[in-house]
């Protein structure tokens, strides 16, 4: 049986790794997880750069219908992305033909919200997508050099933290429907700000926790279709991060 840590991430389960797969004939590797991993970055892009040119090319006619065109497609990425995600993790051997759908309605939803992000100030995009890709290869030589080193009271630390902001936007969306604002989550303060960036640097550190996870699972000799699952548990982390990051560079720019 395998003994594999916990994640923060929580489709990254422990249980999903701690089961006896020697009988199958292949094994998950991390240079096929990666593989997995780059394919479902190539679906989102496609389907973000759909989503985008639907905004840009209804915006010739006005911000409003601009909004309208997109909006269907937020609303179906958004939903399909959480129905797919549940699927895949309650059921990891799916994760072939769900992970990529998965992909592909989270592309709908942040094609969407970054083409509304760039009408408003221009750039932001490229910015979050580069300061992504530096943070997720930034974290992950951290991780291959030993810079930092995963210990048991680092992943509680994060496990920690990421259940605290998930507390958080759990409670800011509930509240919205009762007219509670929360300023200082959504807001451009210097306090706003100072939580943004520290809701990203927990994301940054999940993705430390989640090459850990993988390669540990693949040591272990999961089966292969585990690759889309990991692949699946790291494409979270990564959108969550550029998410995380987007809002953060638009409370910078509101402010000039």
């Amino acid at each position: 049986m395998f003994n594999i840590s916990r994640s923060s991430n929580p489709v990254l389960k422990e249980n999903v790794f701690s089961r006896d797969y020697r009988s199958s004939a292949e094994v998950m590797t991390i240079n096929g997880t990666m593989n997995k991993t780059a394919i479902m970055l190539l679906l989102v892009l496609a389907a973000a750069i759909f989503t985008w040119n639907k905004f840009f090319q209804a915006a010739v006619t006005s911000p409003e219908a601009a909004s309208a065109a997109v909006m269907p497609w937020l609303l179906i990425g958004g939903i399909g992305g959480l129905i797919t995600a549940l699927v895949t993790s309650f059921r990891p051997k799916s994760a072939a033909i769900s992970a990529p759908i998965y992909a592909v309605f989270e592309g709908l939803l942040l094609g969407g919200l970054s083409a509304l992000f760039e009408s408003m100030y221009g750039g932001i995009v490229m910015r979050a997508v580069m300061l992504t890709l530096a943070v997720f290869f930034a974290m992950l030589f951290l991780y291959r050099s030993g810079i930092i080193k995963v210990t048991q009271k680092l992943k509680m630390g994060i496990f920690a933290a990421t259940a605290g902001i998930a507390v958080v936007y759990l409670v800011s969306f509930i509240g919205s429907f009762f007219g509670m604002e929360f300023s200082f989550l959504h807001g451009n303060s210097n306090l706003s700000i100072g939580i943004s960036l520290l809701i990203v640097a927990v994301a940054a550190l999940n993705l430390v926790l989640d090459f850990s996870f993988i390669e540990e699972a693949a040591g272990t000799g999961a089966p292969k279709y585990m690759e889309w699952y990991g692949a699946f548990g790291l494409m979270v982390t990564l959108i969550w991060l550029y998410i995380e990051i987007l809002r953060l560079l638009s409370k910078f720019a509101s402010r000039d």
